[in-house]
């Protein structure tokens, strides 16, 4: 109990008493190490002479501003990492070879020598005082605030979210919070809450001398500049990056420290998600019987997630794969209780799909199902125009004449001024929903045709992520085809959220454009990604890193920038910020139903060249 009283009154001092005590324990144990080195070396107590004595009165004015610039005296005791004794050693030699070097020059201006022993005795003597005289502290103080925290963290943000983590940790005793960490300077240095406050800059020195092994980002809708510029820091530091959920989803219950997530590469890289309409995503699914074609696909299968969440009627899962319909399903009906269909066969099978939608009373789809993988489909391009063109004029004309509410095709920004078969692929089908929204229009019906197009989804299957992060797991190399590839990004979640939302704000033949932000460097995503691994790149200024990065040239049909407008300028603002709206260009769309019968007999011909020229000839006139 006394032990406990003594460490709490310790504890209690201001940090600047508690340096002083340590300095002064650093001094005394210096004089002590130096004498007893001498002792030892001679084998008796002796009365050093007036040289000795100045000698050894060196000993701490040296080595104090060695242990400084080392900083020994910035460390938490409470909180001292093990891996502190690497300063320990380091700031004691250096402290002992400054020492050597006095009494060399001593010796050479006519002192008394120095024993050849006694520096290096004096130098492990130190070493093993000082360690001790830490690592006892911390012993001795463990129980100044009751249990020690098993981890020390960081929190990036001073907000009234970081604020409130904080406290949390403190009332939770198992996470010292060391300091916020905030760009703004006429905050630096400021306590709050009892918290001091430390620019980015010093992370690296916070890691080193408090032992963290946490960082939390209390600001979920940081921009995109700051979240890159916080990536590169932490992704050097083989410490565990957290992220705290919007203050919004805390309200709804969810426990401060509970809501905590590992953050994931969307977060540093990506754009500021906006929260969806709720009202907007009830308006689109509930009570509404929804088919989802391509559903085992990383689009159709978070937007089937997604629905599931808003009770629709009925929620039809339409693939071509077998284990991937039969994954969804199994998973799907683990999570929800509204009725699951799943339904095997290939959209270019019309009568299957009318079949379906008069079972089942769909009155939407979404059309998801494509072949999207450009290499692939390069060299395979009369499967992707089967699929991706002609499926969707199958599907489409399916949902005409079943009368299906709305129909909305999932587009692709490679659809813009297309270099190769798979986004050309992707401009016809547009071309095939534009004309199918007019056909319903010409008939008075109020039938809905349209079109999503965006860019690439972090986490989707035929993203680059998945490939990096298996490339880093094996050591590497990764590949990269060029270094100024450029591609949009966005989060696979917000991404089916926003798909759903835009049924809502467009018109029928009308294709929205969901607003991805800044395109990202893909040379910067995989950096950031080795780096978010706790590993270093292995370049011409660091060769001693542990992933290479190797440029591999573009494929055939890939383009270093991708578009999402054919003109910025004329894209119209919707009452979704983050959902714009294409302008209608030229009238392609009504040449359709005579191009489509050429395509079929190029296709049943098996005739590659055909079929290719006929696709590019048209969209480029």
């Amino acid at each position: 109990m006394k032990t406990a009283d003594f460490s709490r009154r310790i504890a209690g001092l201001p940090r600047f008493i508690k340096q002083l005590i340590t300095l002064a324990v650093d001094i005394t144990l210096l004089l002590l190490g130096v004498y007893v080195a001498y002792v030892l070396r001679y084998g008796f107590l002796f009365v050093p002479n007036p040289k000795q004595i100045l000698l050894m009165l060196a000993a701490p004015l040296i080595a104090v501003p060695v242990f400084i610039r080392y900083g020994l005296y910035r460390s938490v005791i409470r909180y001292l990492p093990e891996k502190a004794i690497w300063s320990i050693f380091q700031a004691t030699a250096v402290a002992a070879l400054l020492w050597v070097a006095i009494a060399f020059l001593t010796e050479m201006t006519g002192g008394t020598g120095v024993p050849r022993s006694v520096p290096l005795i004096y130098w492990l003597l130190i070493t093993i005082l000082v360690s001790i005289s830490r690592f006892g502290a911390k012993w001795i103080l463990r129980d100044s605030t009751g249990p020690v925290s098993r981890e020390v963290a960081l929190i990036i943000g001073t907000g009234e979210a970081a604020q409130q983590l904080a406290a949390a940790l403190r009332v939770h005793r198992d996470t010292y919070v060391a300091g916020f960490i905030d760009r703004d300077p006429s905050l630096l240095g400021m306590d709050i809450a009892g918290t001091r406050v430390y620019a980015p800059a010093s992370i690296d020195d916070l890691v080193k001398n408090y032992g963290v092994c946490q960082v939390v980002i209390s600001d979920p809708s940081m921009g995109e500049t700051e979240r890159k510029a916080y990536a590169s820091i932490l992704g050097r530091l083989k410490i565990r990056t957290s992220i705290l959920p919007p203050i919004a989803d805390l309200s709804r219950g969810k426990y401060l420290v509970g809501a905590l997530r590992n953050i994931e590469i969307d977060d540093l890289l990506g754009r500021s998600p906006v929260p969806p309409d709720e009202a907007m995503l009830q308006s689109m699914i509930e009570g509404h019987s929804i088919m989802v074609t391509g559903a085992g696909g990383s689009i159709g299968s978070e937007l089937c997630r997604t629905i599931v969440n808003w009770k629709p009627r009925k929620l039809i899962l339409f693939e071509v794969g077998e284990f991937a319909l039969y994954q969804l399903e199994r998973k799907l009906k683990s999570v929800t209780n509204c009725e699951i269909v799943p339904v095997l066969g290939s959209v270019t099978q019309q009568e299957l799909v009318e079949n379906v939608i008069h079972s089942h009373g769909v009155d939407t789809i979404y059309h998801c199902a494509a072949y999207k993988h450009v290499p692939l489909v390069e060299v395979n391009p009369l499967e992707g125009i089967r699929n991706n063109v002609m499926g969707t004029k199958a599907v489409a004309d399916a949902a005409l004449k079943t009368g299906v509410e709305r129909f909305i095709l999932i587009s692709s920004d490679k659809a813009v001024r297309p270099t190769n078969v798979m986004g050309a692929t992707k401009r016809w089908a547009e071309f095939v929903i534009r004309h199918y929204g007019d056909l319903a229009q010409q008939k008075g019906s109020a039938q809905s045709f349209s079109s999503v197009r965006f860019g690439n989804v972090l986490g989707s299957n035929g993203s680059v992520v998945p490939l990096f992060r298996e490339q880093i797991a094996a050591g590497g190399p990764v590949t990269l085809t060029d270094e100024n590839m450029t591609r949009y990004f966005m989060s696979i979640r917000e991404a089916a959220e926003l798909i759903i939302q835009s049924g809502a704000v467009i018109k029928s033949g009308e294709t929205a454009l969901l607003e991805m932000g800044s395109p990202v460097k893909i040379r910067d995503l995989a950096e950031n990604m080795i780096l978010m691994a706790g590993l270093s790149v292995r370049d011409m200024k660091n060769p001693d890193g542990d992933i290479t990065i190797r440029v591999t040239g573009i494929r055939e049909g890939e383009k270093l920038y991708e578009e999402l407008f054919y003109d910025p300028d004329k894209a119209l603002r919707t009452r979704h910020p983050k959902i714009l709206c294409a302008e209608k260009r030229g009238t392609k769309a009504d040449e359709i139903p005579q191009r489509l019968p050429h395509m079929q007999q190029f296709l049943d011909d098996n005739d590659a060249e055909g079929a290719k020229a006929l696709l590019f000839d048209y969209i480029r006139q």
